[in-house]
């Protein structure tokens, strides 16, 4: 349904509901009245529940989604981090350096503390040697670093593809590469040759991981999408806006592929190459649900995860999170994917501090606001920057506050 069919349907709901109601939308008496909860246990559609068992038209329009934006009358304390308290490693960046973008780059990223800025859109061949001998060149090397990604994009993929993929890594390794990303659409909806879904386990496509093994580099795995984008965009889904104004993110239009299916495909693909380090990009989607985040770190020694576009649900459940992170200390890489300046204090504010309801930077991530965490120093260091150092070789080892 478009968003304007949707505004239009609910106004008649409201509307309707109304009727039925008597003058002022409230049974005929105002402050009194209105209709009784439904046999499914909610509130007719342009109501809302007042009393027990009891829900009520507004007198007046409801505003739309995009429009009501309230404003917090809470009072309490702010601790705003415009930098973040320890270098910084942002393994999950799609942005690099050119001649004309470095010196802004450099400038933005010394104000936040990032120390190095990791590019996942590194390309391969040509492409991506450009962009390792552009930033060798400069005075900057050990800042940007580049993973590589898989021969043409992984399309048309027939038997034979995965010894020509891998010698491709070794040589984009070779190139200066310090790791290989998987995009979202390898798994998804990518097909092979022969019209099939491209599988993330397909065994055409073990030479890659097992040479990545052999390589000492790790694998950074985008699989599915948030799980909500798997169901069915109405009333009850919380990520409604997104998917209203973004087409390409409405899974459930991907008949027979589930968000259970991928993550039982990629979950397979951690146990057949166990001597593979993966890192699960966004938290494996998981972070709605971090006892299913433990479990895949708990079931596979081989992966550590990221939190890239995760923050609303991480600020959502501060002490859950506070004690997820403190378990899984070792396993954790910070990551942002959008590179925007002025959304990373976001989240140095919601892992470094204890701060309470505070605003979100996109809406239609979250209609919610986000609480601080307040990770221990140890713990911070080793997300910023430690755990990344580990997993990923390839970065520069020294010159960090240790």
């Amino acid at each position: 349904m478009s968003r304007a069919a949707f505004v239009l349907a609910a106004a008649a709901m409201v509307g309707a509901a109304a009727a039925a109601q008597g003058p002022g939308g409230q049974g005929g008496g105002r402050g009194r009245g209105g209709v009784p909860v439904g046999a499914g246990g909610e509130c007719p559609p342009g109501t809302t529940l007042v009393r027990v068992g009891q829900c009520q038209t507004p007198e007046w329009p409801a505003p739309s989604i995009v429009d009501y934006r309230p404003k917090s009358t809470l009072v309490v304390d702010e601790h705003r981090v415009p930098r973040a308290k320890f270098p910084v490693v942002d393994i999950h960046s799609h942005t690099g350096p050119t001649p004309a973008t470095i010196d802004r780059l450099i400038g933005e990223m010394d104000a936040l503390n990032i120390r190095v800025l990791n590019n996942l859109s590194g390309g391969y061949g040509a492409e991506l040697k450009q962009k390792v001998d552009f930033s060798r060149g400069t005075k900057h090397a050990d800042r940007f670093m580049v993973f590589a990604n898989g021969l043409n994009g992984f399309r048309d993929v027939e038997p034979g593809y995965g010894r020509k993929a891998a010698a491709q890594l070794e040589a984009d390794v070779k190139n200066g590469a310090i790791g290989f990303k998987i995009f979202k659409q390898t798994g998804m909806d990518t097909l092979k040759k022969d019209g099939t879904r491209l599988k993330i386990n397909d065994p055409e496509l073990s030479p890659i991981w097992e040479t990545a093994a052999r390589l000492n580099i790790p694998v950074i795995i985008h699989t599915g999408e948030p799980q909500e984008f798997f169901n069915q965009p109405d009333m009850h889904n919380e990520r409604w806006l997104e998917l209203a104004l973004f087409g390409d993110r409405r899974q459930y239009l991907n008949k027979g592929v589930t968000f259970d299916l991928l993550n039982a495909e990629r979950d397979d693909l951690f146990k057949t190459h166990p001597k593979t380090r993966f890192i699960a990009a966004h938290f494996g989607w998981h972070a709605n649900n971090l006892g299913r985040a433990g479990r895949l770190l708990a079931e596979h020694p081989n992966v550590v995860i990221e939190l890239a576009a995760i923050l609303y649900d991480l600020g959502r459940q501060p002490r859950t999170a506070h004690d997820f992170f403190v378990k899984y200390q070792d396993r954790i890489l910070f990551g942002k994917d959008t590179y925007a300046p002025s959304e990373f204090p976001y989240y140095w504010r919601v892992l470094e501090t204890p701060d309470e309801y505070f605003d979100y930077y996109r809406d239609y991530h979250a209609f919610w606001n986000l609480y601080g965490m307040g990770l221990p120093d140890a713990v911070l260091q080793k997300v910023y920057y430690q755990n990344a150092l580990k997993i990923a070789p390839g970065l520069p080892q020294t010159g960090w506050n240790r």
